[in-house]
């Protein structure tokens, strides 16, 4: 194709760089991530972003080049992503098993778990259930001020006090806690 500056720019410019260089870079994006749906998506957003931001793209080379190199670089970009994605999921794996290895394990987990429904129960009903909405449904202070009609600065003091009192409850549990309360959704 031949890289007239701005040709791309035009509907029935980019519709032609399309239909030449969808395929080859298809072809390019599968051999380097392996996964067919994943290379057709990369190459899909790699042009939209292209189209989405013509105006301001200002290409050095020829649009070829820079395609390829925007596959290159978005299938880099995937592939380290899933790496890091690997690694906490083996992470993870390994940190619940070390919990859930021994008998003895579970029954601590069983122990504390029961602790912190008692602990639970010794915040006021009001303050609980501010609690709950910041951290079962993560909404943020604001949210549930706006939810419940109340000020901010009122959400913070009872989310203050609800976690000062389960802090007094659990302070024997406290390292073990921190756990229990990502593996429980507390």
């Amino acid at each position: 194709m031949q890289d007239l500056p701005g040709k791309w720019n035009s509907e029935a410019g980019f519709e032609a760089l399309f239909k030449e260089l969808y395929a080859p870079l298809h072809r390019y994006a599968s051999g380097l991530i392996a996964d067919e749906l994943q290379a057709e998506e990369l190459v899909q957003d790699v042009f939209l972003k292209l189209w989405q931001q013509k105006d301001q793209i200002q290409i050095a080379t020829n649009v070829q080049a820079y395609l390829y190199r925007a596959v290159h670089n978005n299938a880099m970009n995937l592939l380290n992503h899933e790496k890091v994605k690997a690694k906490y999921q083996t992470y993870m794996k390994t940190r619940t098993a070390q919990y859930a290895d021994s008998p003895s394990k579970t029954l601590a987990a069983k122990e504390l778990k029961e602790q912190i429904f008692r602990a639970m129960d010794k915040i006021p009903e009001k303050c609980r259930a501010i609690f709950f909405l910041s951290r079962q449904e993560s909404l943020s202070y604001k949210a549930i001020a706006d939810q419940l009609g109340i000020s901010v600065k009122t959400v913070e003091n009872q989310m203050s006090k609800a976690l000062k009192i389960l802090r007094e409850e659990l302070r024997d549990y406290l390292p073990f806690t921190a756990f229990l309360f990502f593996l429980f959704n507390f």
